[in-house]
């Protein structure tokens, strides 16, 4: 019988990997920057992300979705990773966590 895994602690096991992946122009990783939208695990450990990039021309438009879904498909437990890209809302500086503007010395 398969152990019941606790989603919640698997959605923190989520943010924590993509705390690990940054956007190359920016010092600043992807769910500080304001970049992820939601975060969703259902009962069978299938993940969707939500997410935007600073701009709908972002260089990394391709490779950093892409990065998103191989990272979290290596999570333990988890089944599948489906990585939405949204611009609705459009991001903007104010999505920044105050970590990252003090990083890029906005505050």
């Amino acid at each position: 019988m398969q152990q019941e895994i606790d989603t919640n602690l698997l959605g923190e096991e989520i943010v924590k990997v993509l705390k690990t992946i940054y956007d190359p122009e920016i010092p600043v990783d992807i769910y500080e920057l304001g970049l992820i939208y939601d975060v969703m695990v259902n009962t069978d450990y299938e993940v969707k992300i939500l997410m935007t990039l600073t701009s709908p021309n972002c260089p990394v438009a391709e490779s950093l979705p892409l990065e998103v879904e191989e990272k979290i498909n290596k999570i333990d437990n988890v089944k599948a990773t489906e990585v939405e890209i949204t611009f609705d809302p459009p991001w903007t500086k104010d999505l920044m966590s105050e970590e990252a503007k003090l990083e890029l010395g906005m505050l």
